[in-house]
């Protein structure tokens, strides 16, 4: 099926302007672009570490393309986990996607079904974070300078993320066992996430999965994690219901 454009939409958008929408992604995803290079690199030498074969975490960072869900993955994987059970929580921690799939749709769904696949596998937490509240309140949804702002920070990322995870993966067969790798993973998880917080509902979610996180490390196979982010996407809910209703309840007095 051919692309359609929305009706409202002009269809006369010039090759310089959509340059400048792609490039204005750029620069907006450039801010985080230390915190992902380090998470990416994180991730590529914790598959290694945890028995990969630097073939098998090459096709796993390019064709996942998910760094909380492989590192979810990963020790379920070295714990001789049933496949299943490594399906389900790569699932589980990537349902925020779920959410975000839902609240872009408006601006992409004049596209063909290839492309929205196409975008959605590109899509990340910072595309998202960056693109909403720059065109959350737009009048008309689905412009080619809404697209190709997109595309920039979708490239922006997915370059940025596939040269470090690939840069940890070469180094993962030499980064001694004592590096604090896992400190600076955190590091730079804290940096991408701390500007998220930008309202009372991703706090309530945050601070539920953060809770629910640290009393679930007990728990066999990382199942504390896969509870602290079904606990912190319903805090959230819960959280965003409550804000609404109370700004419905503002708005008749």
């Amino acid at each position: 099926m051919p692309d359609t454009p929305p009706p409202a939409v002009a269809r006369g958008t010039s090759q310089a302007e959509r340059r400048t929408a792609f490039l204005a992604g750029l620069k907006a995803m450039a801010p985080t672009g230390i915190a992902i290079g380090v998470w990416g690199v994180v991730s590529g030498v914790a598959m290694v570490k945890l028995g990969l074969s630097p073939a098998l975490a090459l096709a796993m960072t390019f064709l996942v393309y998910a760094g909380s869900a492989q590192l979810a993955a990963l020790p379920l994987i070295a714990a001789g986990a049933p496949v299943w059970l490594v399906f389900v929580a790569g699932c589980i921690v990537n349902l925020r996607f779920v959410i975000f799939a839902a609240a872009l749709h408006p601006y992409f769904r004049h596209f063909s079904a290839p492309r929205r696949i196409g975008l959605g596998f590109l899509t990340s937490d910072i595309g998202f974070v960056l693109f909403m509240p720059r065109y959350g309140d737009a009048a008309v949804k689905g412009t080619p300078e809404q697209t190709w702002f997109f595309l920039g920070v979708a490239a922006g990322n997915w370059v940025t993320w596939q040269v470090c995870s690939v840069a940890g993966i070469l180094l993962g067969a030499v980064v001694p066992q004592g590096w604090s790798l896992e400190f600076a993973g955190v590091l730079a998880l804290l940096a991408i996430v701390v500007p998220m917080v930008a309202n009372w509902p991703v706090l309530a979610a945050v601070a539920v999965a953060a809770l629910v996180g640290w009393a679930g490390q007990p728990l066999p196979l990382r199942l504390g994690l896969i509870l602290a982010v079904v606990a912190g996407v319903w805090a959230g809910v819960i959280a965003e219901k409550a804000v609404g209703r109370r700004a419905a309840r503002g708005g008749r007095a």
